[in-house]
């Protein structure tokens, strides 16, 4: 990446820049932050294969329009149909299980029914030896095993009941899982279609029919041609001084006669590693056609503007802000604004009529 500097563009020359003796001179000025980047469409994406397995059928290549929804590829992984068939089948099953007709929730009522059937039948009993008792007719003995019998069998019968509400209970969240699984093996075997995510245009391709690609791997990247934004690389240095809807001059290494007019729309908080600079997005202001994704460009930003700023050239400024005038003894110090490689301006310490010397050496 270019080393990015700050420069002054003077609206006027300076005109007495060469001469030995010279008095400083109030011109309109502007500061610049130059940075270099690129154009970029807005809302691109990278189209990632979402499982393993060998791409075919794609039906896309650079600079094609693809819309939302679309079918671009599909990636061959048997296992995930597989999965699907075989969710699918024990399903099924599961949805018997919870019918009427589910041969263990009908074995059930058959014992429910020969169980009250049964208690019905001991509760009677008991009964009636409940009535002999009462005549004293009958052994006691006879009397407690019926009651007994007529209590294990109400308890039987109840008991029958809940573990019928459980058995249904039980295969009822077995549909449900097997439901869950379905619908989970569904979107994995959805997968295997690789889908435009949002409208826009293919910039890059990167795999092709055949190959073998991982969850994961970039098959594609896809962007809006119809928003174009300039993406900047600016030094850390500079940074600090750029401000978002400040305005932005750049020229495109494909057409560097014209120059593009546009705004700092965003400032990306964190500090871009690999660029080793920071990140700003600019807008234009008019479209810009033919945008080619990546085309290199150069911009200034600015970032400051003067009217009448008092001026001197850089070379009569020493260190520490010194400046030699005539018929001082000793050097002026000047307190300085806008500096470039070429000027200085003076906001205090001198005025329009004061003569400079050069610098002693």
């Amino acid at each position: 990446m270019k080393k990015i500097i700050i420069f002054l563009f003077l609206v006027t020359a300076y005109s007495c820049s060469d001469s030995k003796e010279i008095k400083p001179i109030k011109q309109d000025i502007k500061e610049l932050v130059f940075a270099s980047g690129q154009l970029e469409w807005d809302n691109t994406y990278n189209l990632t294969a979402q499982t393993d397995g060998v791409i075919q059928n794609i039906n896309f290549e650079v600079g094609n329009s693809v819309n939302k929804g679309k079918v671009l590829a599909v990636i061959d992984n048997p296992i995930n149909v597989i999965n699907v068939n075989t969710a699918e089948e024990q399903l099924v099953i599961s949805n018997q299980n919870v019918s009427v007709n589910a041969p263990a929730l009908l074995q059930m009522e058959q014992n429910i029914q020969f169980a009250e059937s049964k208690y019905l039948q001991d509760k009677k009993n008991a009964e009636r030896y409940e009535r002999l008792n009462q005549n004293n007719i009958g052994s006691k003995v006879e009397y407690e095993n019926a009651q007994l019998s007529a209590k294990n069998s109400l308890s039987n019968w109840n008991a029958l009941k809940k573990q019928y509400t459980v058995l249904l209970q039980q295969a009822k969240q077995q549909q449900i899982s097997t439901k869950g699984q379905l619908k989970n093996n569904q979107i994995l075997k959805n997968y295997n279609s690789i889908i435009a995510t949002e409208n826009g245009t293919v910039i890059r391709k990167f795999k092709n029919n055949g190959d073998y690609v991982k969850k994961g791997e970039v098959i594609a990247t896809i962007g809006d041609q119809k928003k174009v934004e300039a993406v900047l690389n600016v030094d850390e240095n500079s940074i600090g001084k750029v401000q978002l809807g400040q305005i932005v001059y750049v020229k495109l290494n494909t057409n560097k006669g014209k120059v593009y007019n546009g705004k700092v729309t965003e400032i990306l908080s964190a500090f871009d590693t690999q660029s080793q600079s920071f990140i700003c997005k600019v807008t234009f202001d008019e479209v810009i056609t033919n945008a080619l994704f990546g085309t290199q460009l150069e911009a200034n930003i600015l970032v400051g503007e003067k009217k009448n700023a008092l001026l001197i050239p850089r070379n009569y400024v020493g260190f520490g802000n010194k400046v030699n005038v005539k018929d001082k003894d000793e050097y002026v110090i000047i307190k300085t604004g806008i500096i470039s490689t070429e000027y200085v301006e003076a906001i205090e310490g001198i005025d329009k009529n004061t003569v400079l010397l050069p610098l002693k050496p």
